[in-house]
């Protein structure tokens, strides 16, 4: 039967809306891929007394044993991963307090705003900055400071980050450097520093191993340096963030990366070419610093978000494939949550672990799994 030309508009815009429903329906299945769920609940002590318990920092260690959280209550807690993760997948929720939960705690002389373990450490050394400008490393199994860097006039570091051998340290400060020393030296000594045009919110190196290291900025900008040459200047500058940016996480072997910013959005760049591919919104970030991970081997990011609830978002996709309450939905000056993390190693195919903590000082994890394609 031959159709009139007449009606081939219609047919066409029929055609069309079959099709975008088709594609909808493809991209919503896509979107649900992954089976998440609430595993523990770690609280603050209702003895503690403590004026803020907020976290800031949560850091796996090298050896994937250990969990260390950080933040306002100016102490390092450091977690056995065994406790914190369940058994088997139909283990039950199970509820404590860091009192009981916590493997052992170091009191550190002022706030803490940035973890990390010291990649050839074996998870015996941890590393922090905090708001008194001041790089600390702690031995936790003597629980005592064994190397400290005060290079940054006082200014508070926000972010500490290794390079994978070990061999090289980054800090960044509010003002306005990203700090970089061979921490095989005695004394740390300054291998280069990089200047950014606002405070520096978030320093991280490659890796995959590669001569690169990211620095986020109060300035609205990303920057991408090379190790080898930091004084000749960033080798990419992304701009596109309305405000600044918080973190910069590398993802998907060190080509992209992903940045994070106080104006709501995460966005995904081919930093090379200096080309943004993708923006992310959905989560609330106006002034906090709500944590932001990549899980590199599933192309997922996890993000806190001041609206008290934690956000997982598909890199293929602009908006969320999962959100979680963490306790009620903040008022004006309410809780958030302020750090998140991704376990890079995961226990079995498909399965991973996220532990976000919040501002009130509650540590949550939540185990999850790829579902099946029956599922």
């Amino acid at each position: 039967m031959t159709t009139s030309p007449h009606h081939e508009p219609a047919q066409q815009q029929r055609g069309g809306r079959v099709a975008a429903a088709l594609e909808e329906e493809k991209e919503e299945k896509a979107r649900c891929e992954w089976d998440f769920r609430l595993s523990t609940v770690v609280s603050p002590s209702t003895a503690a007394g403590e004026v803020s318990d907020a976290i800031g920092a949560i850091e796996y260690d090298p050896t994937d044993r250990l969990l260390a959280t950080g933040g306002i209550a100016r102490k390092i807690r450091i977690y056995s991963l065994g406790t914190l993760l369940p058994e088997s997948r139909d283990s039950s929720l199970t509820f404590s307090d860091h009192s009981t939960a916590c493997l052992l705690s170091i009191c550190t002389p002022a706030k803490l705003s940035s973890l990390r373990w010291r990649p050839d450490s074996s998870g015996r050394t941890v590393g922090s900055g905090d708001y008194d400008g001041v790089v600390t490393e702690y031995d936790v199994e003597r629980n005592v400071a064994v190397f400290e860097r005060d290079e940054h006039a006082g200014r508070r570091v926000w972010s500490v980050d290794y390079s994978v051998s070990g061999d090289l340290g980054a800090s960044g400060s509010d003002d306005g450097t990203v700090q970089l020393w061979d921490s095989r030296c005695a004394n740390g000594g300054r291998v280069a520093v990089a200047r950014a045009g606002g405070a520096v919110c978030s320093v991280e190196f490659d890796p995959k191993g590669g001569p690169w290291v990211g620095a986020g900025s109060a300035d609205r900008h990303a920057y991408v340096y090379d190790v080898r040459a930091v004084s000749a200047g960033p080798v990419a500058a992304l701009g596109g963030h309305g405000r600044a940016v918080t973190y910069v996480r590398f993802a998907q072997g060190g080509r992209r990366v992903v940045t994070s910013g106080t104006d709501g959005s995460h966005r995904l760049w081919e930093w090379a070419e200096g080309r943004e591919v993708r923006a992310y919104r959905g989560h609330v970030n106006a002034r906090s610093f709500v944590g932001m991970s990549v899980w590199r081997g599933a192309g997922l990011v996890g993000a806190g978000s001041e609206s008290n609830e934690v956000f997982v978002y598909d890199l293929r996709w602009k908006e969320p494939i999962w959100v979680r309450g963490f306790g009620p939905r903040r008022e004006e000056g309410g809780a958030f949550v302020g750090a998140v993390n991704w376990r890079q190693t995961v226990s079995g195919p498909g399965e991973d672990a996220l532990v976000a903590g919040g501002s009130d000082g509650v540590l949550q994890v939540f185990v999850g799994r790829k579902k099946t394609e029956s599922e």
